[in-house]
């Protein structure tokens, strides 16, 4: 298995584990979206807690030029360690959701 097929089952199968906890509040369901085409992951949730809408992006995840970028986490212990532990080098993940001048100074990729 090359290097972006790994990368993408690695992705998949951890918001798949997040995806199949439930909201234990409201009527609140969570979406998985997968496009392997254009390598991006989205996680969401979607619903209502009580009379209020609850809509939104949890993670977003990008493969691009080879690197897991990070556009947005909201698991609450992060994806990034997740990602580690599943044997993603660091120098292969960018958190995307900092600016590239505080990129460089968390021990990840920059770009």
């Amino acid at each position: 298995m090359d290097k972006l097929d790994s990368y993408r089952d690695i992705i998949q199968n951890i918001l798949e584990y997040h995806h199949r906890i439930p909201y234990t509040y409201g009527e609140i369901d969570s979406k998985l979206i997968i496009d392997c085409e254009r390598n991006n992951f989205v996680l969401m949730n979607a619903g209502w807690l009580g009379n209020q809408r609850v809509h939104g992006v949890i993670v977003h995840v990008e493969i691009i030029n080879d690197k897991i970028w990070i556009q947005r986490d909201g698991i609450e212990d992060g994806i990034t360690c997740e990602l580690v532990a599943a044997g993603v080098p660091k120098d292969d993940i960018v958190l995307a959701f900092h600016p590239e001048y505080v990129r460089q100074h968390t021990g990840y990729a920059i770009n």
